[in-house]
Parts: structure tokens; C-alpha cells; sequence
């Protein structure tokens, strides 16, 4: 695979970090997709290949949850994508889950996603 552009790029990191990262039944994959003004999660069982729950900015429940400084294409958005996410796997009884980056950094809003999520009580 060449690498002409930013999305070939995390394309090829993603497909390097699938290797290694597998969610199932008990321990859905939780993985995070972020654009220039919202951000997406969803938790997916491999094994079937069903997404188990999913969270984002585009909701109307979550843009109800908004408050001023609140919006998708910042940290505090995405904190509050990740507190739901945790939210309605624990709802279902999931404790625990496998955090895929999908190929993004580790950085800004996909780390406030995960770090929301753990503070609302999914392990990763």
C-alpha cells in the first residue's frame, strides 16, 4: 500500500492495530471515528460482526446534552460521546471493553473519548 495521502496513511496504521485488536461478546471493541466537526463510537462484537451500542455528536440526544461550549468538533464534545458510550454498554452489562483508535492519534479528542468512558466506569 502507498501512502499518497493522510487517509492512506491511517489506513495502513489502522489495518496494524486490527491485527492485534479483537472484540467479542463479553469484551466488545470500542472504536472511535472522528471528522473535522463530530465524533462517532461505537462498541462491536467481532465475532458477529453486530455494533453492540454506538454514541455520537449527530444524535439529538446527545446535541439535548450539549451545553454552551459543548459541540462535536471539540474535547468537551467528545468527553460527553464518551461518558454515553460507557453509559449504554453498562447498560447492557458490559464492563469491559478493547479501545480501538482507528488509526487516529492517541491525542485530544479521541483521548478524551476513552478517558470519559473509563471515568464512567468501562475498563479498557
Amino acid at each position: 500500500m502507498k501512502i499518497r495521502t493522510k487517509e492512506d496513511r491511517r489506513d495502513r496504521i489502522k489495518l496494524r492495530l486490527r491485527k492485534r485488536i479483537v472484540g467479542s461478546a463479553e469484551r466488545p471493541r470500542v472504536t472511535v471515528f472522528r471528522s473535522v466537526a463530530h465524533i462517532y463510537a461505537q462498541a462491536v462484537d467481532d465475532a458477529t460482526g453486530r455494533t453492540v451500542a454506538a454514541a455520537s455528536t449527530v444524535e439529538p440526544a446527545v446535541k439535548a446534552r450539549m451545553g454552551e461550549n459543548v459541540r462535536g468538533g471539540n474535547v468537551a464534545g467528545a468527553a460527553l460521546v464518551g461518558q454515553l458510550i460507557a453509559e449504554r454498554l453498562l447498560a447492557k452489562g458490559l464492563k469491559q471493553a478493547v479501545f480501538d483508535r482507528n488509526g487516529f492519534l492517541y491525542h485530544g479528542r479521541v483521548k478524551a473519548v476513552a478517558e470519559a468512558a473509563r471515568k464512567a466506569g468501562l475498563e479498557f
